[in-house]
């Protein structure tokens, strides 16, 4: 079974995602500039003063959601698009219903049933969910203001395949927001798919033919397990443009 299906892989996220910060670290120590990452992903890497008034925003591997919210602040309309099944349907719960309750683990069998809620956006803002292959999206998804992937590539089986469509997503002008923990794994990614250089140089000679790279970011993340077990990580973050064509 995908683990992105399983409920407690749902759980981590909902929590990685809507937690307040006392609901995931509960100690007056430790990574706090970790927190919000789903928020930051965007707010980090996003030029909004070159975001037009009507722009179009798709959010790939999008997972339960709240970076859609972030991207609509800035975007009227806004297409985020997973993989997982159980991710997208507890998105949809969110933007539809204005809350999803979930279980988080604390120690043993010890949890706490809290409770996502929808992110107030414009009422001109319009985001839609879906289920989708980064690797294989619907030929209709093309020439977006802004393209946001956070810590996709690494769990893509041919990252190669999502790199050469982002020609057509991305339309002249348009911002490409990457993150990438740059954690390459067998079980996502057979190794002959692996960058050969570093995954930021592997980038540029990807992408440097029609994007300008304009800005990097160490973007530290926080996925809590239970009470006393973090995965603190830091992404790699890119603001790329599409040069004109």
């Amino acid at each position: 079974m995908n683990i992105y299906e399983t409920e407690r892989l749902l759980d981590e996220y909902l929590l990685f995602h809507y937690g307040a910060d006392h609901e995931v670290l509960p100690w007056t120590f430790g990574p706090k500039d970790a927190l919000g990452f789903a928020q930051r992903s965007v707010n980090e890497l996003l030029d909004p003063a070159i975001v037009p008034q009507q722009a179009r925003a798709l959010d790939l591997g999008c997972a339960v959601g709240r970076s859609g919210y972030e991207l609509a602040r800035h975007c009227p309309e806004v297409t985020s698009i997973d993989y997982s099944h159980a991710f997208i349907h507890a998105a949809e719960t969110i933007l539809r219903d204005g809350s999803f309750t979930y279980t988080r683990i604390d120690e043993a069998a010890e949890t706490t049933r809290l409770v996502a809620v929808r992110p107030l956006i414009s009422e001109r803002a319009s985001i839609r969910f879906e289920q989708g292959d980064a690797m294989n999206l619907r030929d209709d998804l093309s020439d977006y203001d802004v393209v946001h992937a956070a810590n996709l590539l690494c769990r893509l089986s041919s990252p190669q395949r999502l790199l050469d469509r982002l020609l057509s997503l991305v339309k002249s002008g348009g911002q490409l927001l990457l993150t990438t923990p740059c954690t390459w794994l067998e079980e996502y990614t057979p190794p002959a798919n692996w960058p050969g250089s570093s995954t930021f140089e592997w980038l540029q000679e990807k992408l440097g033919g029609h994007f300008s790279l304009v800005h990097c970011a160490d973007l530290p993340f926080l996925i809590r397990e239970h009470a006393r077990k973090f995965q603190w990580s830091v992404a790699q973050g890119t603001r790329w443009i599409r040069r004109q064509a």
